[in-house]
């Protein structure tokens, strides 16, 4: 057995990296003494089986799969503490910094069962073996010929926000995570998030640290709301099961009374902090679909629903349907170039239908396509392709600019203004 090392994970636009790996060394050690050239980072990916998991060329190409093993390329490497924040004196711990994204194999810390059109994402077994390659330091000093392949640890800082409730009976509550925020006086807002099909299953942190739903737990978005309960609720299957355990668009689902007794039991359970008449829901594809049937099947119930991607389709929308939301505060989200739930048979006839209804308080963002790109909120950078521009996701993944709060314009292209102010989606969402 080799040295300890620990390992810190990060979500991102993209779901979640490991992109620091934080060394447990035999002496104090200084930043001169150190390099990205005298170590070498190896990883295999592996299941919660043990199996080296095996993934396809990309979400779309799936006819060829390859094991998830390779080396790591390091961008920096510094003295730090044992959580991986640099530090300028000598220390025990040395910090490596690592490449990631949609552009690095193996970087990722989940994987999805993509030989399943019904699996679901896991986190994985991530097992690093560090080698040193060079020297460190001369003479009676001088560390040489170390190899760390022992996790003493892991680190997700986003992840450890929430608190996980499992069941007893699915049929009854469902699993959920769950954010409390800092409650001084008053009563708090909660936002419900409903998760994508891949973030089904029975990992219930896959559900908020799959995607960037952390987010809505950073200071920055908290301060919107002046502080706001996060709800995630996970099911088994996948919110567009209508007991089939299959996809399809009946519009139907079996999770409507179950979801609906979960979000009641937490708000009872929470009852002098949560702010009964700021109730808001909204989620990812699936949880789009999910969305839609909430607030068609709990009119009187949400104060404003923010559906993105959402699969509900519009034919299976009846006009009883959309006079009984019409009234409720919606802003939908999705990108033009959609290829896994087309627009033009979703989101598009329904926003018309409520647009003739009446609708009062209905906004639209509609991207032509999905483009990574720095947050102002945040350090991240955000992700490059391999010809250096902004990386293009599938045009699917509408939730990540909604998680940045980019979405600021409405359907006809011109910016969303309340109150003489013009406002993004949280911002609107806030006001309600």
């Amino acid at each position: 057995m080799g040295r300890l090392y620990y390992q810190f994970i990060r979500t991102t636009d993209f779901g979640p990296y490991v992109t620091k790996l934080i060394l447990a060394m035999p002496r104090a050690v200084e930043n001169r003494e150190l390099g990205v050239e005298k170590f070498s980072v190896y990883v295999e990916i592996k299941d919660r089986n043990g199996d080296v998991v095996k993934l396809p060329k990309s979400f779309i190409e799936r006819d060829e799969f390859v094991p998830s093993v390779g080396y790591r390329k390091i961008l920096m490497a510094y003295t730090s503490d044992r959580q991986g924040i640099a530090c300028d004196m000598a220390s025990r711990y040395v910090t490596l910094e690592l490449a990631y994204g949609p552009t690095y194999k193996c970087s990722s810390a989940l994987a999805a069962d993509f030989t399943n059109i019904n699996g679901h994402e896991n986190f994985t077994i991530n097992d690093y073996v560090i080698t040193q390659t060079q020297d460190i330091g001369e003479g009676d000093n001088v560390i040489r010929g170390l190899v760390f392949d022992s996790c003493a640890g892991i680190k997700h800082p986003q992840r450890e926000r929430f608190i996980d409730v499992d069941s007893e009976d699915e049929t009854k509550l469902l699993r959920y995570g769950y954010y409390t925020p800092d409650l001084n006086t008053g009563k708090r807002p909660l936002i419900v998030w409903l998760h994508g099909a891949g973030e089904g299953g029975d990992e219930t942190a896959i559900a908020y640290a799959g995607n960037k739903v952390t987010e809505l737990t950073e200071d920055w978005i908290q301060k919107k709301f002046d502080g706001a309960f996060v709800l995630v609720p996970q099911c088994p299957t996948m919110w567009l099961d209508d007991g089939s355990g299959q996809y399809g668009d009946s519009g139907k689902s079996k999770y409507v009374k179950v979801l609906k007794a979960t979000i009641d039991s937490f708000i009872a359970r929470f009852s002098d902090v949560i702010d009964t008449d700021k109730i808001y829901i909204g989620g990812d594809s699936n949880g789009g679909f999910m969305t839609m049937r909430m607030i068609i099947d709990y009119p009187q119930f949400f104060a404003a629903a923010f559906p993105i991607c959402e699969a509900l389709i519009d034919s299976a929308i009846s006009d009883a349907d959309i006079e009984a939301i019409k009234n409720i505060p919606i802003w939908f989200t999705h990108a033009k170039n959609d290829p896994i739930v087309p627009p033009e048979n979703y989101v598009v006839p329904t926003y018309e239908r409520l647009v003739k209804a009446g609708a009062s308080d209905l906004h639209f963002t509609y991207w032509d396509k999905i483009v990574d790109r720095k947050s102002y909120c945040d350090k991240y950078e955000g992700f490059l392709d391999e010809a250096g521009n902004p990386f293009e996701y599938l045009g699917h993944f509408a939730w990540i600019p909604m998680l940045n709060d980019d979405c600021k314009v409405d359907f006809d292209g011109k910016p969303v203004v309340v109150n003489g102010k013009e406002v993004t989606l949280l911002d609107w969402l806030a006001l309600h």
